[in-house]
């Protein structure tokens, strides 16, 4: 079972943007990717954007396949697709009877880190992977170190009923700990596995920010049960949290990763 994914929604309104943004972190997981695999796994694709890429990289006559829990999502994915050789598949990745040895690598860029059982969910991607395959995943390092993921809920104050963040459980920041991650690996079979630092730039135009503030993170999904009014009191309660990143006509950051590696 996989941590529920409630921000489905934002993802596909804003897809445009949150690709933008990502796009450093898709560059790096596509160049991680053998260029002579015949078949890659993007685990929690999303829109789709990496399995894409991945596609791309690889020509027509590479299986590239795309999973993630969102349906929504996924919708979204195979109307991008159109023609491009790729499937897209609704499924909880964690848990899901792929053929054995099916895959060359197991790619996912921040798709890893909301597996309810993560030690059973990379047990399960490793028998979906030939002997000698690969794993190659970039996660997010502590929310500290990109302040950027917390300045909506640090600034909203009282505005806002808002629960904690987990830091051991699903969650966007789950694989924080280093030693954690090599762990879960460790008790799920791969083998050489590597956790490395990793600092992107990111970037999106400044234009969409109040949507990005209004839609994703937990300041977006609060404010779907609020109206109109509250949500544009609360976008301009937070605006100003932001002014650090921006920069012209954009926004940027640095995204603090862990680029994940490991051997099957």
């Amino acid at each position: 079972m996989t941590f529920s994914w409630s921000g489905a929604d934002g993802w596909v309104r804003l897809q445009a943007t949150l690709d933008a943004m990502f796009a450093r972190v898709e560059d790096l997981l596509v160049d991680q990717v053998d260029p002579g695999a015949a078949a890659v796994l993007d685990v929690g694709c999303g829109t789709g954007a990496t399995t894409l890429a991945i596609a791309r990289k690889l020509g027509p006559h590479a299986r590239c396949v795309g999973v993630d829990i969102s349906e929504q999502m996924i919708a979204l994915a195979r109307q991008r697709a159109a023609d491009a050789p790729v499937e897209f598949v609704v499924a909880d990745a964690g848990s899901h009877r792929f053929d054995p040895g099916a895959f060359d690598v197991i790619a996912s860029r921040f798709g890893v880190m909301f597996f309810e059982q993560p030690e059973r969910a990379f047990a399960n991607l490793r028998t979906a992977t030939r002997g000698g395959g690969t794993l190659r995943a970039v996660v997010w390092r502590r929310a500290e170190e990109t302040p950027f993921m917390t300045a909506a809920e640090q600034a909203v104050g009282g505005m806002l009923a808002l629960p904690p963040r987990s830091t051991d459980g699903p969650g966007q920041f789950a694989f924080a700990d280093r030693e954690r991650v090599l762990h879960i690996l460790d008790d799920a079979s791969w083998s050489e596995a590597a956790v490395e630092p990793v600092d992107l730039p990111c970037a999106f135009p400044a234009a969409d920010l109040d949507a990005y503030v209004g839609t994703m993170g937990p300041v977006g999904r609060a404010l779907t049960e609020h109206d109109e009014a509250t949500r544009a009191r609360v976008v301009e309660h937070v605006r100003p949290a932001f002014d650090r990143f921006r920069h012209g006509d954009e926004v940027r950051f640095t995204a603090a990763c862990w680029l994940v590696t490991a051997t099957a």
